[in-house]
């Protein structure tokens, strides 16, 4: 699965969380190009990236920052 992921680390906020079939690729590229292109022409500053996994729960294990509060990750078991 391909995911697209908005974030603003400015407040710690996950903004867009989009899922993709592994053969919309092409479509998940886009779509970050124009939110980029969007963001951009407003003058925000939020991170913007597509990561691949086999699962969401896989993506919400190994990047644990975009779905977490920063109280969530300090205090979670090693």
């Amino acid at each position: 699965m391909i995911f697209l992921i908005e974030y603003d680390r400015k407040q710690g906020e996950l903004l867009k969380f989009q899922k993709f079939d592994d053969m919309d690729r092409e479509k998940a590229r886009q779509a970050m190009l124009e939110l980029e292109l969007e963001l951009n022409s407003r003058g925000e500053r939020h991170e913007v990236v597509i990561l691949e996994a086999s699962s969401e729960a896989a993506v919400r294990r190994t990047h644990r920052r975009y779905f977490e509060s920063l109280e969530q990750l300090l205090t979670a078991p090693a």
